[in-house]
């Protein structure tokens, strides 16, 4: 073999098994590094940051509600990185939007889990949307803290959820109708799971409790019409309209409920999804005087909330206003690296241990996340819409209620299924 062609091939060779080498390194987990499998993301990154998503429709009908969600988180980000970040590294976010559409929920829940590798995922805010992203947390072993209010009767794993669940909202407020003497119920949803649900369950609570249903309708999501249906309300003549309407749908119903000429003094409504921001998008002079029933308010009075506030109109600006979702989406980011640091790890099973029992002073009081359902005690208030758009709290519990989100507790919800 002439010597240039033997030359040749030895540097060929070498380069071949440079190429085999780092193929072999690439496909084994650092010394030190945790092989989580199927997409889910590493232990530890081993870099000086932490990537989490955040996945909230920053476009179409829930985005009047999402956006300032994703603001909450941010802001909770923001303060904790200016601390020192979580076990001393910086969280690093990755902001996806789910466009008020349930699949691209799942695609982007999946993009993030998979390609971009993050510890969790805070968002979702319909019950449509956290269906379609929980079978992707499920299999792929990720983690998704979810902030909103929902019909409850569900328990994943792979689910944090900061918001009330039905004993923490829905029904509560409908005892506080039936004692104040509101008997006949419209009830009034849009066409998913959340309000269907929730109105399977207020049916029950009704029967059990000496209530009446004199009439029932659900709209899709975005729906502007409701001209129809607030006739259908007036012949049904009802003492209050249970509303569970999302999205900007409300700015349209309620539009059409005062050119009608039914004020809150002529008949009440009792909503679940509407709080401070939706309000500002609806008109306050369309809300003023109608119910609503979360757990936290802008003028919740506690030292931390005081705190909050200042910190979110600083960011944000001070037209701004903050809500029950903007909160539980703000202290869950806590209650996360809470239960990190407690871990030492952001592998998904050590904080879900490491979580159970974790305390933390929220802006609208202490909450505690359940040993089993992972679930958050909180206080329930009910509230009354001012004509500034604020809400006054007008009842409330008097302390954080243990969450129940199969009513396990309630003799009349026995026989109640998913």
């Amino acid at each position: 073999m002439p010597p240039k062609l033997l030359r040749f091939l030895s540097v060929g060779v070498a380069l071949l098994l440079s190429v085999l080498l780092l193929a072999c390194s690439a496909a084994t987990p650092p010394s030190g590094s945790t092989s989580t499998g199927s997409g889910a993301p590493p232990a530890s990154s081993g870099s000086d940051t932490i990537k989490v998503g955040i996945l909230h429709s920053l476009s179409g009908t829930m985005a009047i509600s999402e956006t300032s969600v994703r603001d909450g988180t941010l802001l909770a980000i923001e303060e904790i990185n200016a601390k020192g970040g979580v076990m001393g590294k910086k969280i690093e976010t990755v902001i996806e939007d789910g466009a008020s559409d349930w699949p691209t929920f799942a695609e982007k829940s999946k993009k993030l889990i998979q390609q971009d590798k993050v510890a969790v995922v805070f968002g979702c805010w319909t019950s449509a949307s956290r269906k379609a992203v929980l079978p992707v947390f499920e299999s792929l072993k990720g983690l998704l803290f979810y902030p909103v209010q929902y019909e409850g009767l569900e328990s994943s794993p792979n689910i944090f959820y900061t918001g009330a669940t039905t004993n923490q909202q829905i029904v509560p407020a409908v005892e506080y109708l039936l004692k104040e003497n509101k008997k006949k119920f419209y009830l009034l949803g849009s066409d998913y799971v959340f309000p269907r649900t929730s109105n399977k369950i207020i049916k029950m609570q009704l029967e059990a409790q000496g209530g009446t249903l004199v009439g029932e309708e659900y709209t899709p999501l975005g729906h502007t019409d409701y001209t129809t249906v607030v006739s259908k309300i007036r012949a049904a003549n009802p003492d209050v309209v249970f509303n569970t309407l999302n999205g900007d749908s409300n700015v349209a119903f309620f539009k059409e409920l005062k050119a009608a000429g039914l004020t809150s003094d002529k008949l009440p409504t009792m909503s679940v999804s509407v709080a401070e921001e939706e309000t500002r998008g609806i008109g306050p002079e369309n809300m003023v005087g109608h119910l609503v029933a979360w757990n936290y308010y802008q003028t919740t009075d506690t030292p931390e909330n005081k705190k909050f506030v200042a910190a979110y109109k600083a960011k944000y600006g001070e037209k701004r206003v903050t809500d029950d979702p903007i909160e539980a989406g703000y202290f869950g980011v806590y209650l996360w690296k809470a239960a990190v640091e407690k871990a030492g790890s952001t592998e998904v099973e050590k904080v879900r241990v490491a979580a159970k029992g974790i305390e933390f002073a929220a802006p609208g009081g202490m909450v505690k996340i359940h040993d089993t359902n992972q679930h958050v005690a909180k206080t329930v208030r009910i509230g009354k819409v001012r004509a500034d758009g604020l809400i006054d709290e007008i009842s409330n519990s008097g302390k954080p209620v243990v969450p129940d989100p199969y009513l396990e507790t309630y003799p009349w919800a026995k026989g109640l299924k998913p």
